[in-house]
């Protein structure tokens, strides 16, 4: 199993970070995530635990169960199908409240489960591509997030 962590601090607020990277439709704002849907709903919210999500990367398609769901602090999913098969113990995302706005850290634990190559595939392909595509989402965050933030602020200057 390999690890692959990717951290990023996001000028927001954590309640509205926390909202907008457990809405997974947000990541096609990545250029390597092509679609995101909610297959079933969580129990007390739409991403929470129990909820199905189904993505569509370049690389692949993944079936996730969310297992952990504690906003704004954090959330815990495990994926439970994918193309080409993959193993997965574990997919987490924790914020915490810095200055500035949010740290956020998200951590896989996966590998590519073919025999003799699979620790060389899993090292040198799929972890720079899903690292990759973490930073990009968690940047995309950052983008919307100090769009929303800034008109907001332009909006009252206004009034």
């Amino acid at each position: 199993m390999e690890t692959m962590t990717v951290e990023r601090t996001i000028a927001a607020p954590i309640d509205e970070v926390f909202a907008w990277l457990t809405t997974t439709t947000n990541y096609t704002r990545s250029p390597l995530v092509l679609r995101c849907r909610l297959a079933r709903r969580g129990e007390g919210a739409p991403y929470g635990v129990g909820a199905v999500r189904n993505h569509t990367w370049l690389i692949g398609w993944f079936r996730e169960r969310i297992t952990q769901y504690e906003p704004p602090y954090a959330t815990e999913y495990v994926v439970e199908r994918s193309l080409p098969p993959s193993r997965h113990e574990l997919g987490r995302m924790t914020f915490t409240e810095v200055d500035g706005g949010t740290h956020v850290v998200w951590v896989t634990r996966a590998e590519i489960p073919v025999p003799l190559v699979g620790p060389f595939l899993t090292r040198r392909l799929a972890k720079p591509i899903i690292t990759g595509t973490f930073a990009n989402i968690l940047a995309a965050a950052d983008t919307a997030l100090a769009r929303e933030t800034h008109g907001a602020r332009a909006s009252r200057k206004e009034s």
